[in-house]
């Protein structure tokens, strides 16, 4: 992967060959070998006002015979290409596929931005001007209305995420912040302050997924869809295609949540941690924020997951494309022992990663494995 930054200045084009290029030098796969391209990205045509990007970049690449085509799911759309490399393989279709994902999102003003994600939304409630910061926000105050955690324990997750982020030479923040620096952060939507939300971020990341043996492999990779409109939900704090999704992951896998040790969870927002975690079993219903309270998800903690180790969303970063692409390279750099020991998760064998589409209509989850 490139590194995420609040700003660079290669254009997406580039950002995606460069995190290309590493893959396939990473792989020992020459270019010639690659049967299929399949390139994440949500919004080239509004942020960079360009397209055709799976092209151009079989072109820069030098990649003569492969298929190529982009991928769109929102911000579940670096999994989703993930996904389709994987089915490519699996259907024969291919013997190496190459998933690329990236978003170069600091051209857009902020108000340019925030109208492009905000077309996420459901019609109704983009026209209500109703956002996802919005929507995490009522969530946050549902869920701590409804259980014993506090305020201070929200803050938790993202102190955990920038202390991790802080050693990930890839990541977007390098500062810590405390549980002070997150309360007194600007308001973004009650209860939710500025260090609760993840930034917006240039960036690319890569895989390669081959039929070959590796050292990681991918026992599943499933997607499922949940209610689009949040205000037609029967529960505000249940995020259904997550649940779906995983429950679709673990049968395929043969495997259940008691068994991964790794988890890169889509925490777009601090209340999004607790939730997916608990859709996917990895928290009893009610009971994530005890978890982070007790230092249980932290890469050294007294618990058996650890859950964002490379800062997540909140403070690795959130190039749209990239993101699912980036979570999977971070378990597989942790399954195979590839960074330091700092914030190494003690021999991981399987490990877990929850992209999701908007506050949760669609999401794709992903279990690997260390082979061997």
């Amino acid at each position: 992967m490139t590194r995420f930054t609040g700003s660079d200045d290669r254009s997406i084009a580039e950002l995606l060959e460069t995190a290309a290029e590493r893959a396939l030098d990473d792989a020992d796969v020459e270019p010639d070998a690659v049967d299929s391209v399949h390139v994440g990205n949500m919004a080239a045509e509004a942020f960079n006002n360009t397209s055709g990007l799976a092209n151009a970049l079989t072109a820069s690449l030098g990649l003569s015979r492969a298929s190529a085509r982009r991928i769109e799911n929102t911000s579940a759309t670096g999994a989703s290409a993930v996904l389709d490399a994987v089915d490519t393989v699996r259907a024969g279709r291919a013997e190496v596929a190459l998933a690329v994902g990236g978003e170069k999102m600091s051209v857009a003003e902020t108000s340019v931005a925030t109208e492009i994600i905000s077309r996420i939304t459901h019609s109704q409630e983009y026209d209500q001007g109703i956002t996802l910061p919005s929507f995490a926000g009522l969530a946050a105050a549902r869920y701590l209305e409804s259980y014993d955690a506090t305020r201070r324990d929200l803050a938790r997750v993202a102190v955990k995420n920038h202390a991790n982020a802080r050693r990930n030479p890839y990541a977007q923040f390098e500062s810590d912040v405390t549980v002070a620096d997150v309360l007194d952060s600007p308001k973004v939507a009650t209860p939710l302050r500025l260090y609760d939300c993840c930034p917006t971020t240039d960036g690319a990341a890569a895989v390669v997924v081959t039929a070959a043996d590796a050292d990681v492999s991918v026992t599943a990779c499933e997607s499922a869809v949940g209610v689009h409109a949040v205000a037609d939900r029967a529960d505000p704090l249940r995020i259904e295609s997550a649940a779906a999704a995983g429950r679709a992951a673990y049968d395929a896998a043969g495997t259940d949540p008691d068994e991964i040790d790794v988890a890169c969870i889509h925490d777009a927002f601090t209340i999004l941690e607790w939730l997916e975690m608990e859709e996917l079993g990895l928290a009893e219903r009610g009971e994530a924020w005890r978890l982070t309270r007790e230092g249980r998800t932290e890469i050294d903690g007294d618990g058996d997951l650890t859950v964002n180790p490379g800062g997540g969303l909140k403070a690795r970063g959130h190039p749209l494309g990239a993101t699912g692409i980036s979570q999977l390279v971070e378990l597989v750099w942790q399954l195979r022992g590839d960074v330091p020991s700092d914030r190494a998760v003690d021999s991981p064998r399987y490990g877990l990663a929850i992209n999701v589409a908007g506050f949760g209509n669609n999401s794709v989850c992903t279990i690997v494995e260390a082979s061997g």
